[in-house]
């Protein structure tokens, strides 16, 4: 397998986080010291592992934002009062 080297240079925010501390994130990452893209994948803690992701364009990602400005969610179940639980 090639060598390659990334370097996150902007952490945009966390989506989700796994009981073993992996965490989904949306960062922008330069590649092999190419332009910086917008990058959403999983991280180990410490990033020093990660798994697969999608890298985007600067015009993707402005696409991918206004797709997602059409996009009804369904409404989920409420949280449970905590007397509830």
């Amino acid at each position: 397998m090639a060598e390659f080297s990334f370097e996150i240079v902007e952490e945009l925010g966390v989506l989700s986080e796994t009981a073993k501390g992996w965490t989904k994130e949306l960062n922008r990452v330069s590649w092999n010291g190419r332009e910086p893209k917008y990058d959403i994948r999983e991280w180990a803690p410490e990033h020093e592992k990660m798994g697969k992701g999608v890298t985007l364009s600067t015009e993707e990602m402005t696409e991918l934002v206004r797709l997602l400005g059409k996009v009804e969610l369904p409404e989920g179940p409420e949280e449970p009062d905590e007397q509830e639980v």
